[in-house]
């Protein structure tokens, strides 16, 4: 994205930038109807639109319609700005941006989601966008559900349902040159070589007992059975259970 690239028509490189006090200038013109001015917030906040959607990029989708739907988000940021308050456009703009960019791509996703889910997910998106011209923020979860009248549950639920994936081997770190991807940064303490190997030990110490001793210690272990109830259930005395079941787990021990 770097350098004379074209999106949509537009030389990217020569893009015009506004300074802050231009852009708050062109924003009370253009909130009186100076349709002049529109376009010239528009044509000098495209640069934002492109920062915006580089992150989008690397999923496959087209540069140009990405461009395209973060100015309408741009558009409808610039529709709504309220002037009367102490905050930056690009504090403002940004999120709209995104957010227009992620609508976009929840409504072309491969991913199928119930329509209940995003009809739920639309509500919320209405509802944030309708808090974020009141608040000049982003709502909270509870903002959102009191907003909707639902549960913070299906705020974030409906939310994560139609966010777009990433890929594991997305890059999110680049450092002399090698990349740090987000499978890189995924811990798995559970499936880790050491529980693999303690997990086949642990089943070839089981198979060498006997019979009897493999199936008490499966009543007791597995199906959570008291001694009492495996004696019951095998046919032999409490004492017995105890011993044999001492025994099998001592020769569990010096197998492994």
């Amino acid at each position: 994205m770097q350098g004379k690239v074209d999106l949509c028509g537009v030389n990217t490189s020569r893009l015009k930038v506004l300074k802050n006090e231009e852009t708050m200038e062109l924003l009370k013109r253009a909130q009186k109807g100076d349709q002049k001015a529109r376009e010239e917030l528009i044509a000098g906040n495209l640069r934002l639109v492109l920062s915006v959607i580089q992150k989008f990029l690397n999923r496959g989708e087209n540069a140009d319609d990405l461009f395209q739907v973060g100015c309408i988000g741009l558009i409808k940021a610039i529709d709504h700005f309220n002037t009367d308050l102490m905050v930056k456009f690009s504090t403002y703009g940004v999120p709209m941006i995104i957010g227009e960019v992620r609508r976009y791509l929840r409504d072309y996703s491969p991913i199928r989601v119930s329509r209940s889910m995003r009809d739920t997910a639309y509500r919320v998106m209405q509802a944030k966008e309708k808090l974020m011209n009141e608040k000049q923020r982003d709502p909270t979860p509870e903002e959102l559900a009191g907003e909707l009248g639902i549960p913070r549950q299906e705020v974030v639920a409906a939310m994560d349902a139609v966010m777009e994936p990433v890929s594991l081997y997305e890059p999110i770190y680049t450092d002399s040159g090698d990349s740090v991807c987000s499978m890189d940064q995924i811990s798995d303490k559970k499936n880790t070589d050491e529980s693999w190997l303690e997990q086949i030990a642990i089943a070839e110490a089981i198979s060498g007992l006997g019979a009897r001793e493999r199936n008490i210690l499966h009543l007791r272990f597995y199906e959570g059975k008291t001694q009492m109830q495996v004696a019951q259930e095998v046919g032999i005395s409490q004492a017995q259970v105890s011993r044999l079941e001492k025994n099998a787990i001592n020769k569990i021990k010096n197998e492994l």
